[in-house]
């Protein structure tokens, strides 16, 4: 009997079980998953959460399941996506509780699928160490197995010196400050009066939403006519970031033209191996793979809106560097109107050279500016931008093989395709109405001084004083400050290492490499947290998703290894 103990019960973990099932392995074998939390769900999306939360993807864009898109070694076992599942409406974004039950009830498909050779055992327990084959839990347990997977999930950080220096001034003074958490992990029971959120994505939409709806505050009307009722438990939340603006909406349409092949033309095997620059080498490739899907939907789907044919623009646009005068030129001949062109630099920073001679001129400006990003993502017109959000996930997905992870590509990546559903936009521009929130600018600054929490922006000239500062953002995991034991004990022996970005180094086929170099022979590890990361988000059905080939790949890896 050979022994499989896995650390993590997630997505991951229920994913990878599910490409052990699909290969019918022979040989008789247990499978050991620890986790603290429920199996397929896990921390991130265990079902013991606020009923307010939801995905902020579409039910029909969100499958656990490979199709006939996916062209890894090991067979296509298909099944329901979401919307399919749940019986949802295809286009809703469900809470979290749904996505819960989903991945649970997946975990016990696949646990009833396996042959009689195989069992498992889930541990709802926290692994605290491992050395060699051995995984010491909480529970008082220790498992030994032939082979380990790390399949962690998203973790936590050690606090960095700003944080520690933060958290001392709001205990000294009285105050509240909330370091980088998952919303759903934060203690708000102490956040009332005026609060500062550093952090303008997809944590702050749900710390909004857990500080106002979530204290007995509700909606009346629609559309821009949404008025937001105030219980009186909420907070003044004052909302600043680097860019000063929320994450675009998530798109409300379809293409209008055909679907482009993607990628078109950035490859990543042309570019494995070599040493590069990102901004250099890699983003100008990655912009004019970007540019090309929004092109290819605006020709093909909207043949009114430009002055050339589809096949005399692809010729010209592939042609040029995308970073070149000429192609410029080629945008103004072929593309008259200026909203129907892609700039790269502008989407980046939109509040660049604005200022305003007061906050209150400055709440108008940008709750204009919301209204109009959640009229263009609802409009099948701007379709084009569904078309670059395609081209967007396709080069994403390759990045893993092309240079170790950028930060700044993966914040840009997020701002521009995993923003939230656009009704959680007409719910802020409401609290916004309301005075519920307020907006403070681009490159906001906090400072901890006076006994307060200090806040402002270069886009206007007011300050915020407040009692309480949220980070409304992940935390920035990094193996070097790692909180989660297991890594902890296997950096302390110099059986993981690190890239440059912080990223657990893992080979192609996810084998640990330890300080000298070397892999494992019998130990792997997948996820966020490793240099094998693949998308931030769940597989869409009939894009031959990363994630699934990676599984695909790993458990033929750990099969081999075993023996099989």
């Amino acid at each position: 009997m050979r022994t499989l103990v896995v650390i993590g019960g997630g997505p991951r973990a229920a994913g990878l079980l599910e490409r052990i099932a699909a290969q019918s392995p022979s040989l008789p074998l247990t499978v050991h998953v620890v986790d603290p939390y429920p199996p397929g769900a896990g921390r991130v999306w265990r079902h013991a959460q606020s009923p307010l939360l939801r995905m902020n993807s579409m039910a029909e864009d969100v499958t656990v399941f490979t199709d006939a898109s996916f062209d890894g070694a090991g067979p296509v076992r298909p099944g329901p996506s979401l919307a399919e599942w749940g019986d949802v409406d295809p286009t809703s974004f469900p809470s979290r509780q749904v996505q819960s039950t989903y991945l649970a009830w997946f975990f016990d498909h696949v646990r009833k699928s396996l042959p009689p050779n195989i069992s498992v055992t889930v541990h709802r327990a926290t692994a605290l160490k491992v050395v060699g084959n051995w995984v010491w839990l909480d529970s008082g347990e220790s498992l030994k197995g032939d082979v380990l997977v790390l399949a962690l999930g998203h973790l936590d950080a050690e606090p960095e010196p700003e944080h520690r220096k933060l958290a001392e001034h709001a205990a000294e003074h009285g105050l509240v400050y909330v370091p980088p958490l998952y919303s759903a992990d934060a203690d708000l029971s102490e956040v009332t009066g005026d609060v500062v959120l550093r952090g303008f994505g997809l944590a702050f939409i749900d710390l909004m939403v857990l500080l106002t709806e979530g204290r007995g505050g509700r909606y009346v009307g629609s559309g821009d006519q949404l008025r937001y009722i105030p219980s009186g438990a909420e907070p003044t939340l004052h909302v600043g970031s680097r860019r000063g603006v929320p994450y675009h909406s998530k798109t409300g349409y379809r293409l209008q033209g055909t679907r482009p092949a993607l990628p078109h033309f950035f490859a990543a095997d042309a570019l494995r191996g070599r040493d590069l620059d990102f901004r250099d080498d890699v983003w100008p490739l990655m912009a004019k793979e970007i540019a090309w899907g929004h092109y290819h939907e605006l020709f093909t789907g909207h043949p009114g809106l430009v002055r050339m044919s589809f096949v005399e623009f692809a010729t010209a646009f592939s042609a040029l560097s995308w970073y070149s005068d000429e192609m410029r030129e080629l945008e103004l001949l072929a593309v008259p109107d200026p909203a129907d062109r892609i700039d790269f630099e502008r989407l980046d920073r939109p509040l660049t050279g604005l200022t305003f001679a007061s906050a209150e001129e400055f709440q108008a400006y940008l709750r204009t500016y919301v209204e109009e990003d959640v009229a263009r993502r609802s409009d099948p017109r701007y379709s084009a931008d569904l078309g670059a959000f395609l081209a967007l996930l396709s080069v994403y997905g390759q990045m893993a093989q092309v240079m170790p992870h950028d930060g700044w590509w993966h914040g840009y990546f997020s701002y521009l395709a995993s923003g939230p559903p656009p009704d959680r936009l007409e719910e802020l521009l409401a609290l916004s109405r309301a005075g519920v929130v307020r907006f403070v600018g681009a490159d906001m600054w906090v400072e901890a001084v006076d006994g307060a929490f200090v806040a402002g922006s270069p886009t206007t000239p007011d300050v915020v004083r407040a009692n309480g500062l949220i980070e409304a953002r992940l935390p920035t995991h990094t193996l070097s400050r790692t909180a989660d034991p297991v890594l902890q004990s296997l950096r302390a022996i110099g059986d993981v290492s690190e890239d440059d970005a912080g990223l657990v180094r893992v080979s192609a086929e996810g084998r640990l490499i330890n300080e000298r170099g070397e892999e494992d022979p019998v130990r792997f590890a997948v996820g966020p947290c490793t240099t094998g990361k693949a998308f931030a988000a769940f597989a869409r059905p009939n894009t031959n998703a990363p994630a699934f080939r990676q599984n695909d790949v790993l458990a033929r890896a750990i099969l081999k290894t075993l023996g099989d």
